[in-house]
């Protein structure tokens, strides 16, 4: 099943709607059941269709691939989700496409990998490390610190407790 991802006129996508795939099959008028010309999916024909639906003919439409998951490999990166930025002619960014979908930047310091579309931290101090069973059964994680990064790039995984503590638990207890 195709999706299609609206974009405002910053590129970051507001809604991903499902159409069929028989709507993306581009038809001739004099073979109304595509026998012959209704064989290949077209994703100009999925945008007007999404223009239609929605009443805008002015909207901007991009297929996303919900096979492509949210690996930053797949078709256009990442599949498409609400926040997102789709980027489009970005040379600086490494990727073997540049017609990508990527979540929004966690951290200034983080940048976007080599060869997909998703976000790392720098080296030092690397990516997360594992929790141990011990901190894990203790409901602690590892978070970026982005102003410990800043101070000492080592000491930016800091080990925090997942559960939060309201102050009214702390008030009755």
């Amino acid at each position: 099943m195709p999706y299609f991802a609206k974009l405002n006129d910053k590129n970051i996508v507001e809604n991903v709607i499902a159409i069929t795939s028989d709507d993306l099959k581009k038809k001739s008028w004099w073979d109304p059941i595509g026998l012959f010309t209704g064989k290949k999916e077209s994703e100009s024909v999925g945008i007007a269709l999404c223009q239609s639906i929605c009443g805008d003919p002015t909207s901007i439409w991009k297929q996303t691939s919900y096979s492509a998951g949210n690996t930053g490999r797949g078709f256009r990166g990442n599949f498409a989700g609400i926040g997102m930025t789709y980027m489009t002619n970005v040379e600086t960014m490494g990727v073997a496409s540049t017609d990508v979908f990527v979540y929004q930047q966690p951290y200034p310091s983080w940048e976007m990998g080599i060869t997909t579309a998703t976000y790392f931290p720098p080296e030092p101090p690397g990516h997360q490390p594992t929790v141990t069973r011990f901190e894990g059964v203790h409901g602690l994680e590892y978070r970026w610190n982005e102003s410990k990064y800043k101070k000492n790039p080592l000491t930016a995984w800091e080990l925090v407790s997942r559960r939060k503590t309201s102050t009214r638990n702390l008030i009755n207890n």
